[in-house]
């Protein structure tokens, strides 16, 4: 076979700033990348035009024929639909939008869309940190917090495709939390919340990078947020396991670009009070920065066009496929 007969497949990483995209091989190598700014305030057709306009040139150059995209975006989504349920205020025009229609329309194949907590997931557990794993929760600390899981083998969304979203649980504090409750996760671990508690104990706004720079100079206030962090951390993950007895946690996002400061604190937390099971959780940082995202929606395409036994909108999917190495399927 030529380079010219081998099968292609796209991913997408639609977020409020940037746009990736990454055009893979079909063992989920990554032979081209490009990024683009989200025109978020021009609504869903601009920004699945722009994220398709930073693949057009990948495809001139790359020799191949694509066969399926895979989309990772921002919000509440309905991936059978492929359809954005909710979205911040960041965006305009994007709640509602049938992104997997518009690419679709576009490039003439099979596309998909899912929650970026859950495409990155997909991407770690098919190359990245936490390859062929069959139990494992995924973490984004980023502007919020964001989780997913992946049990059995098999991306688990549970019936309202919430399962996992550890960032907004309460029993963290008291603390306003940007989706209107309080005591959530995301209150203490994500970037906007460690700039928030470190102005409240300073008077001073740093970025969380600047925070976890101070922390490594000695700034005692710097330090006490980020072990904060780091607690609520721990018992998120000590609660996930005494639920559903999670084996692995894999962490990404901006936020864990401190890991050299986090891991130990989240460690430290860890050992105070261990999974109920009494086996210790493994703890990683994420592999692929930001190929996370558009290679697990690049996995997910591959997956559900391996077996085309789930039909949406006219066009072949299914819930079950090829696995990663070491992974067994109980879908």
């Amino acid at each position: 076979m030529t380079s010219h007969d081998r099968t292609l497949f796209a991913g997408l990483d639609i977020g409020g700033t940037t746009t990736q995209v990454v055009l893979c091989a079909e063992d989920l190598t990554v032979l081209d990348r490009a990024g683009t700014a989200t025109p978020a305030a021009d609504g869903g057709p601009a920004m699945v035009g722009k994220a398709l306009g930073a693949l057009a040139p990948l495809l001139e150059r790359t020799p191949g024929r694509l066969v399926g995209v895979g989309a990772g975006a921002a919000g509440v989504v309905d991936s059978a639909a492929g359809r954005i349920l909710v979205a911040s205020d960041s965006f305009t025009g994007w709640a509602g939008f049938a992104v997997a229609d518009a690419v679709e329309a576009a490039l003439g194949v099979p596309a998909y869309l899912d929650n970026d907590v859950n495409a990155f997931l997909y991407g770690e557990v098919y190359g990245g940190a936490v390859r062929g794993e069959s139990d494992v929760l995924g973490i984004t600390l980023g502007t919020g917090v964001g989780g997913a899981l992946w049990m059995g083998g098999a991306l688990f969304a549970g019936p309202h495709g919430a399962a996992g979203e550890i960032g907004h649980i309460p029993g963290f504090g008291d603390l306003p939390c940007t989706c209107g409750g309080r005591g959530h996760l995301e209150t203490l671990a994500s970037g906007r919340s460690l700039c928030a508690r470190y102005a409240e104990r300073t008077g001073r706004r740093l970025t969380a990078r600047e925070i976890a720079e101070a922390a490594g100079h000695g700034d005692g206030d710097a330090l006490a947020v980020y072990r904060a962090a780091a607690g609520g951390i721990a018992r998120a993950i000590v609660m996930t396991a005494g639920v559903v007895d999670v084996t692995t946690v894999v962490v990404g996002g901006g936020v864990s670009g401190a890991w050299p400061l986090l891991e130990p604190l989240v460690r430290e937390a860890l050992a105070a009070e261990p999974p109920v099971s009494g086996h210790p959780v493994r703890l990683v940082r994420a592999a692929l920065g930001t190929d996370a995202i558009p290679v697990g929606a690049a996995a997910r395409a591959r997956r559900e066009l391996s077996t085309g036994a789930l039909v949406r909108a006219g066009c072949a999917t299914s819930t079950s496929g090829v696995e990663p190495a070491g992974a067994a399927s109980r879908q």
